[in-house]
This record gives structure tokens, C-alpha cells and sequence, in this order.
């Protein structure tokens, strides 16, 4: 199996005072043109938000918009009449689709919002608008690598209109889980927090693996970590 890694460290990053945001691909005024997305996935976003700021309403087209909460609270409105308050093991999906107006802002006051946002380009464009979120517990994710976002919802996952899957762990040191690469098809494993193995390659918060199939991935937590894993088309 193909692999190869891309270290935190060279991400992009923009601090705007109230924001501080890691780009693992380009994005704004972010450009690297070895580095424009992974197949269907075209955007990871480390942002930390300050208390009481946020992304004030502003509009997408034909992108899934999937957020993921690691600390604190995110409060998303938008166009389509949805309000909601997105919280660490919820997974939200966006549908921008024919377009949509929409706001992402820190639902507290007093503590920090820390989030991944990530865009998948959709199966083709003009899909209606569309949201859904769920929650997946620590018990559900620990130590396995749980289905959260497929294209047909199974498993009590989110929708999303890709041939595409995320899958979220959480790992202590010795757990280890496998993620099934099959032929033609690809993957990325991006760690959210903490430090894990694949493939005997080290790997720390921020870091991200892509690997062409087929084949087996094996994350190993050597502390506690979080990841998530995408296969896509």
C-alpha cells in the first residue's frame, strides 16, 4: 500500500485574533498547489474560536460541510431554518448545495470553541439544501473506528452525497483498530488529538496519512488519541 504522510507542521495557518485556524489544504489566502485536497476531500480546518466570536453569516454552493467539535460549543444557524448548538461527539452535515447562507459561531461567552470543518465536493452539483446531525458516544468510538458519515446512512450514520465514509476513534496506548482499504479506492487518516502509529509510521495531533488501496490501515494509540479516517472513491 501507498503511503504518505503530511505533518502538521506544514499546514497553513492564519491567525485572525478571534480565530486561529490550521489549513492541512489550501484554503483563503492559503495556497499550495501540491496540497489543493485528497480526492473528494478538499478542506480540514483546525479552528479555535475565542469566546464570543464566530463566522458571521456568509453563503456556500455544492460543498458537504462537515463540522466536528472538539471543546466547547458551536451555535450554527442558517438559511434553510435550522438553529442548532453543536457539541464534542456530534457530527453536523451541511448541504450547501443550490446555496445557502449560514452562521458558525461560538455558543459561549466565556470559553473557547475548538472544531474541525471539513468540505467533501459533492457527487455533482444543485443537491437541494440539506442539514443533519448526530451524536455518537465516547463508548461508541473508543477504541474502534466508528462509521459517522457514508453515503447511504447506515449504521446510524450521517448522510453525505459522495461515495465517501468518515469514521471517527478514540484510542488509549495499546488499542488498535483496522480500516480495510479496498482496490481503487483511497483513504486519509487525519490525527485529531494525541499520538498514534499506522503502519509503524508515528504520527501526532495535526498530522495527516493518505494511502491507496488495497490494503489494511492499523491505527495504534500509543496515548490517548483521536482520529478520524476517510475512504473515498
Amino acid at each position: 500500500m501507498n503511503t504518505k504522510i503530511r505533518r502538521g507542521t506544514d499546514r497553513g495557518h492564519a491567525d485572525h485574533g478571534w480565530l486561529s485556524s490550521f489549513h492541512t489544504f489550501s484554503f483563503a489566502d492559503y495556497y499550495d498547489p501540491k496540497a489543493m485536497g485528497f480526492r473528494a476531500l478538499r478542506v480540514i480546518n483546525e479552528d479555535r474560536v475565542a469566546a464570543g466570536g464566530g463566522f458571521p453569516r456568509h453563503g456556500h454552493r455544492d460543498m458537504e460541510i462537515i463540522s466536528y467539535v472538539l471543546e466547547g460549543a458551536l451555535a450554527h444557524k442558517d438559511t434553510t431554518g435550522t438553529s442548532a448548538v453543536i457539541k464534542p461527539g456530534d457530527v453536523q452535515r451541511m448541504s450547501a448545495g443550490t446555496g445557502v447562507q449560514h452562521s458558525e459561531m461560538n455558543a459561549s461567552k466565556t470559553e473557547g470553541v475548538h472544531f474541525l470543518q471539513i468540505w467533501i465536493i459533492p457527487d455533482r452539483a444543485g443537491h437541494a439544501p440539506g442539514y443533519e446531525q448526530k451524536s455518537f458516544t465516547t463508548e461508541e468510538r473508543q477504541g474502534v473506528l466508528r462509521l459517522v458519515a457514508s453515503p447511504d446512512g447506515r449504521d446510524g450514520s450521517i448522510t453525505i452525497h459522495q461515495d465517501a465514509t468518515l469514521s471517527a476513534g478514540l484510542f488509549k496506548a495499546g488499542e488498535t483498530a483496522t480500516h480495510v482499504v479496498a482496490p481503487k479506492r483511497f483513504a486519509w487518516v487525519q490525527v485529531v488529538r494525541g499520538t498514534i502509529e499506522v503502519g509503524g509510521e508515528k504520527l501526532v495531533a495535526g498530522d495527516g496519512l493518505s494511502a491507496e488501496g488495497p490494503g489494511e490501515l492499523v491505527v495504534k494509540g500509543t496515548g490517548d488519541a483521536e482520529v478520524l479516517v476517510f475512504d473515498l472513491a
